[in-house]
């Protein structure tokens, strides 16, 4: 491999917090992914990750803003989104099925292969890992 280039890939994203702006999180994860058989999967990810930061933080305040980064990798498709503090810790809950809020973690965690929450009251990153299929003859590492 060459000294300045690597097989992993990384785009960067930040939005201002106007509910719009998870629509345009979502083309951008797709327009990324276009081909990937997870672009869909990554970009509902998207969707709630900044849905949450919106709702739930100081992201979605006046002034308030949210960052994607997302990672593609010859196994792994990493989507991160970061808000701007000022909520509690995000946490998965296993609602039931009647509950019209408090979901979207738990639905996160069922579609990725491993999410990760890291920060503190200054702002947290969500993670969502979603492992790809090797192909036939292709090795893991």
């Amino acid at each position: 491999m060459h000294e300045y280039t690597s097989r992993v890939r990384v785009w960067g994203l930040t939005c201002p917090g106007f509910p719009e702006e998870v629509s345009r999180a979502r083309r951008w994860t797709r327009d990324i992914l276009r081909g990937s058989p997870l672009a869909d999967d990554a970009a509902l990810i998207v969707s709630e990750l900044s849905t949450n930061a919106l709702l739930h933080t100081s992201s979605g305040r006046e002034r308030g803003s949210f960052h994607l980064a997302l990672a593609v990798a010859p196994q792994v498709i990493a989507l991160s989104v970061t808000d701007d503090g000022g909520g509690s810790t995000p946490k998965i809950e296993h609602q039931d099925q009647d509950a019209e809020h408090g979901r979207g973690l738990g639905m996160v965690s069922a579609i990725a292969h491993r999410v990760v929450v890291q920060g503190a009251d200054s702002g947290y990153t969500v993670t969502a890992e979603l492992f790809v299929q090797p192909r036939r003859g292709d090795h893991p590492c």
